[in-house]
């Protein structure tokens, strides 16, 4: 792995070039009943609805918000009228496939969902006296979305950190590495796509 200087800054370069990505664009979701859905990305987490391309010849909707788009496909498989198709109520657990969210007030969160009489479950990371607080919950088809202050927990690359040591002995050990310029761009990056994250 080449060492790079970049300002004050040693960061290590892949060997091999990344491929050129920017951001993640959106999540596709199948599900039951398009209408359930829409009225859950819109009303609960704010989703706007925006335009779809006019060639599809199926049932879906998307939507826009948070720098991420959502977009909604009518499960062919499922006949939303059909109620033996109806998931039954399953535990929420937070190490389950989710999509997560950052916010600025998990306790505003929480009301919403209780006045909505909405499931949830809630739990807290900490790590050197730094804590985020989670909240877990289900959409119309049971996935799993959590809603978190997970700015709280600096965003820093495995590579400089003194603590990590590999699990295997085929790795080399990792070489320490001055930080600070990789986890300023990356909190940068998070956090103007973030901001404007609000109930």
């Amino acid at each position: 792995m080449e060492i790079v200087e970049v300002g004050n800054c040693e960061v290590p370069q892949p060997q091999q070039q990344a491929l050129p990505l920017l951001s993640l664009n959106h999540v596709s979701l199948l599900c039951r009943s398009v209408w359930d859905s829409v009225r859950f990305y819109e009303d609960v987490l704010g989703f706007v609805p925006i335009k779809r391309p006019s060639s599809f010849n199926f049932n879906g909707a998307w939507f826009y918000n948070y720098g991420i788009g959502i977009h909604l496909i009518k499960n062919p498989d499922i006949d939303e009228f059909d109620d033996t198709c109806v998931n039954e109520l399953r535990p929420i657990n937070p190490k389950d496939n989710h999509i997560s969210f950052q916010c600025t007030d998990v306790g505003l969160v929480k009301r919403r969902l209780e006045e909505r009489g909405m499931r949830y479950v809630t739990a807290v990371v900490e790590d050197e006296g730094i804590k985020v607080d989670q909240v877990f919950f289900h959409d119309p088809d049971g996935y799993m979305i959590e809603l978190c202050n997970c700015e709280n927990i600096p965003i820093i690359p495995v590579s400089s950190c003194s603590f990590f040591k590999p699990r295997s002995h085929s790795f080399k050990k990792t070489p320490n590495f001055k930080c600070g310029f990789m986890e300023n761009v990356m909190m940068e990056s998070l956090s103007m796509d973030m901001m404007n994250f609000s109930f």
